[in-house]
């Protein structure tokens, strides 16, 4: 196989260029020849994602593996390069072949950093542990977990433990990049990841993921939606691999609520599209239409900010004491109720799943089976009563059995043979038998 960074680095190579890359997900960036920087701020996947039902491109900020790594290679024969990292993670094939590419540079002399600007999480934190040292700001956010897969159609207890063995070889691998930059026993990282574990600046640190703290580090803002879908790192939303929720110590922001950063700058926020009865399509809109709502998320913004160590700006109502402030337990109610109503998506079809999260009768997920059952009763009787009149109309009840047995024929209601005739017989032989054995008694 051939080496992609043996050409730049042979004696005799062409001098050092400079090179400027801008793809919006990732740019590379290097104008002396000796020192890069690559900012990953993206998904991390194999192939541009499309939608299933349309093949048109999905919006989104992907790191496509055949673009990056035909960019990286003009990194190649520079003496540093500085990463600077914002991802949730991704694939988690192409997070590895990124880091041992990465490694492969750092063997060849180039000195890797990666200063986790916001969030390095699953396929990120691969990538980051390439690094030989790992800058953290103490809000930063570093997440491992056991890798997973998603499962369509029948499959047999064969093909699941094949599935299952499959999933342990790629948790393996991913132990030995962690264990290479920590220093942590296989058990303990691999207890870690089986728990989803989320490690702050701080934490990263302590455990030896990270080498260095920026204490005088400006603030960042990392806020989680209702849901625990999705996160606001920055400005930017990142939508969490399906399956994984953000951690309860995050700060959490509603639907149409303003996301910290929003909130520092005095923009509006809009209205999320997460659902809900809600028309306002701003935050002064809400105000007029629902003054209570817009009070309480504007309070609840303010408190995401403040958890997350950014300035408070005059513009932002001041919340309430915390000991006083519902918000919070609203929104963890509201979080609760949509995960609980996720964990029963597969008994149910999409369209009831969706109306009980969002639609003009939103509920619970008790009030959702309740209401699923109702509609199955109610389409139960429609049928039973369906096939009573189908039955009635088909004159079934007036055939006769084979051997004569009703209908209006010689056999039928007058004859020896008749309904009326057999059970009369059956009476009188029963009565014969019951006196035949008081006498034998």
């Amino acid at each position: 196989m051939s080496n992609p960074f043996k050409t730049p680095f042979g004696r005799g190579g062409p001098a050092a260029k400079t090179v400027s890359i801008n793809r919006g997900p990732y740019v590379m960036e290097m104008a002396d020849g000796e020192n890069a920087e690559l900012t990953m701020y993206g998904e991390i996947v194999e192939c541009q994602p499309v939608d299933w039902w349309t093949g048109e491109p999905i919006e989104g900020s992907y790191i496509i593996q055949s673009e990056f790594l035909e960019d990286l290679k003009a990194l190649a024969g520079a003496k540093t390069l500085t990463i600077r990292m914002n991802s949730v993670g991704g694939d988690a094939g192409v997070s590895i072949l990124i880091h041992n590419l990465l490694r492969e540079l750092a063997n060849q002399g180039m000195a890797l950093t990666c200063i986790v600007d916001g969030v390095a999480m699953s396929g990120g934190s691969l990538i980051m542990s390439a690094c030989d040292t790992v800058v953290v700001n103490p809000a930063s956010m570093v997440m491992i977990h056991k890798c997973w897969s998603s499962l369509w159609g029948g499959y047999n207890a064969d093909e699941l433990k094949e599935l299952a063995a499959k999933n342990e070889a790629w948790d393996k691998a991913q132990v030995s990049i962690y264990k290479r930059k920590c220093g942590l026993s296989d058990m303990v990282i691999s207890n870690m990841m089986a728990k989803t574990t989320y490690m702050t600046g701080t934490e990263a640190v302590e455990k030896g993921f990270a080498d260095k703290l920026l204490e005088d580090a400006a603030p960042l803002d990392i806020a989680a939606s209702a849901d625990g879908r999705s996160l606001f790192v920055r400005g930017r939303q990142f939508h969490l691999t399906p399956g994984m929720f953000a951690p309860e110590s995050i700060p959490t922001v509603t639907p149409g609520a303003a996301t910290p950063v929003e909130a520092n700058t005095n923009q509006p926020a809009q209205a999320g599209d997460e659902g809900g009865k809600t028309m306002a399509k701003n935050l002064e809109e809400l105000r007029a239409e629902n003054p209570e709502l817009a009070e309480a998320i504007m309070a609840e913004a303010k408190a995401a900010v403040s958890a997350s160590g950014a300035p408070a700006t005059p513009a932002v109502p001041p919340a309430a004491p915390a000991a006083q402030d519902p918000v919070p337990d609203r929104v963890k109610e509201e979080r609760q109720r949509l995960q609980e109503i996720d964990a029963l998506a597969g008994l149910y079809d999409a369209e009831t799943i969706q109306a009980a999260k969002y639609g003009e009768n939103a509920c619970t997920a008790q009030e959702m089976a309740y209401r699923a059952a109702q509609k199955a009763a109610q389409q139960g009787g429609t049928f039973l009563a369906a096939l009573e009149a189908d039955t009635a109309a088909s004159g079934v009840q007036n055939v006769g059995a084979a051997n004569g047995v009703g209908g209006d024929g010689a056999g039928g209601t007058g004859g020896p043979d008749s309904p009326q005739a057999v059970v009369a017989q059956a009476q009188a032989d029963a009565k014969a038998y019951n006196e035949r054995k008081k006498e034998v008694r």
